[in-house]
C-alpha cells in the first residue's frame, strides 16, 4: 500500500498555523488561558476543515470538538493544554531555525494537531472523522475521561497525536500511570528537651518509603517509585506530619489492582503514627494488542517505521482499555517534552501529516476491521 495523498500539504502553512497556537499559551488548570487557547484551536480547525468546532465547557477548560459529519468512523484525539507557566513564552518564543522549531508545546503537543488538520484537510471527504482536543491531558482528564470515551466507542477507532517516540516511532502500548499521596500523621515534640513524646512522622515516612519501593516489580514492568516527600517545620522540633509522593507504572490490569491494594493496606510502623493514603492508577494500560491491527495499516503506508511500548501515560490509555483499537504517537518527531530543549523536526511534518490521511482513508474502506 503506498502512501495516500489527494492534495499536497504544505508545510510553511502548517508553521504558520503551529506560530498560531504556540503564542497562545495555555497551561493546564489557568481557566483564562486555555479559554484563548481553545478558540485558537477552534479557529485553525474551522480555517482548514470548514464547518464548526464546538466548545464543550468544563472545570478544567474548553475542550474542542469538531465533526465531518456522516455515521462516526474515526477519532482524531489530542490535548491543548501545555506544563508550562505564563511566560515562559517571552523567554522562549517559538522559532523555526536549522530544521528546527521550538517554542513551549511544539512537541507536546501543538506540532502533532496542526499535522492531523493538515493530513485531514488532505482529504477530499471528511464524513466519519471526529475531531477532540481536550483541555486536561497533562493534569490527569479527569473532565474529559467520559467524553473521550463516549467519542471513542462511538466512532470505533482512535488516532492519537501525541508525540512520536525515539527516532520518530508509533506508540503501540502504554503502561498504566497514577500517582499516589500517602500523609503521616505523627505528634510535635521538643527535640531536645522531649523527643520522647513526640511521634516522629519523618522517621515513620522513612519506613513507608521502604515498604513502597518494595512494591516494584520491574521483571514485569511495574515501578513503584516515591518521587517527592516533604516533613518538618524546624530543627529543634520533632516533625509532626509528613508527606510522600508516589509515582507507579504498570503494564497490567492486574498490577494495577495488586499495587492500588497495597498502597490502601500501609500500615504504620511506630505506635500512635497515622497514615492516609490517597490516589490511585489513574490511567489503564493500554495493551499492545489495542493497536495491532491499526499499526499494520501504518507499517505498510509508511515502510520502516517502528512501534514501541513507552512508560508514559496519554488520553489512548483509556480508549485502548476499553478495546477500541488505538494507535498513538502520531504527532510531531522530535523531543524533549516537558523542557526547555523541545523541538520538532520540521522536515518530518508532511510526512506525518500525509501518514493521517492514509490512516483516516483505510479505517473508513474497512481495510482495518
Amino acid at each position: 500500500m503506498r502512501m495516500y495523498q489527494s492534495t499536497a500539504v504544505r508545510v510553511d502553512a502548517m508553521l504558520e498555523d503551529l506560530r498560531t497556537l504556540v503564542e497562545v499559551e495555555s497551561p493546564s488548570r489557568d481557566l483564562d488561558a486555555l479559554n484563548a487557547s481553545a478558540r485558537a484551536v477552534a479557529a485553525v480547525i474551522e480555517s482548514r476543515l470548514g464547518g464548526q468546532a464546538v466548545l464543550v465547557e468544563s472545570q478544567a477548560g474548553p475542550h474542542v470538538h469538531w465533526s465531518g459529519g456522516g455515521e462516526p468512523r474515526v477519532l482524531i484525539l489530542g490535548h491543548h493544554d501545555t506544563v508550562f507557566p505564563l511566560g515562559t513564552l517571552a523567554r522562549r518564543p517559538f522559532r523555526v531555525e536549522g530544521g528546527r522549531a521550538t517554542g513551549p508545546g511544539v512537541f507536546d503537543m501543538l506540532g502533532g494537531l496542526v499535522q492531523a488538520v493538515h493530513g485531514l484537510a488532505a482529504l477530499d471527504d471528511l464524513s466519519g472523522v471526529e475531531v477532540l482536543v481536550t483541555a486536561d491531558e497533562e493534569v490527569g482528564s479527569g473532565s474529559s475521561r467520559a467524553l473521550i470515551e463516549e467519542r471513542a466507542r462511538a466512532c470505533g477507532a482512535v488516532l492519537v497525536f501525541e508525540g512520536a517516540a525515539d527516532g520518530g516511532g508509533l506508540k503501540t502500548g502504554r503502561k498504566g500511570c497514577g500517582t499516589f499521596e500517602v500523609v503521616i500523621k505523627g505528634r510535635a515534640a521538643h527535640a531536645g528537651l522531649e523527643p520522647e513524646a513526640g511521634v516522629n512522622a519523618l522517621v515513620e515516612a522513612a519506613y513507608q518509603v521502604m515498604d513502597i519501593a518494595a512494591l516494584s516489580r520491574p521483571e514485569i514492568g511495574t515501578t513503584v517509585t516515591p518521587t517527592v516527600a516533604s516533613a518538618g517545620t524546624s530543627d529543634n522540633v520533632v516533625p509532626a506530619e509528613a508527606t510522600v509522593l508516589v509515582d507507579v507504572r504498570v503494564e497490567s490490569a492486574g498490577e494495577k489492582e495488586r499495587v492500588e491494594s497495597a498502597m490502601a493496606a500501609l500500615g504504620p510502623r511506630l505506635d500512635e503514627a497515622e497514615i492516609v493514603v490517597r490516589g490511585a492508577v489513574g490511567r489503564p494500560p493500554m495493551p499492545e494488542s489495542a493497536s495491532a491491527q491499526l499499526f499494520e495499516i501504518a507499517r505498510r503506508l509508511l515502510p520502516g517505521i517502528e512501534g514501541k511500548a513507552v512508560g508514559g501515560g496519554s488520553d489512548g490509555n483509556f480508549t485502548g482499555a476499553l478495546g477500541v483499537p488505538t494507535l498513538d504517537g502520531l504527532g510531531a518527531v522530535g523531543g524533549g517534552a516537558h523542557a526547555d530543549h523541545e523541538y520538532l523536526v520540521v522536515d518530518a511534518m508532511a510526512e506525518r501529516a500525509h501518514l493521517v490521511t492514509g490512516l483516516v482513508n483505510a479505517i473508513r474502506d474497512g481495510r482495518t476491521f
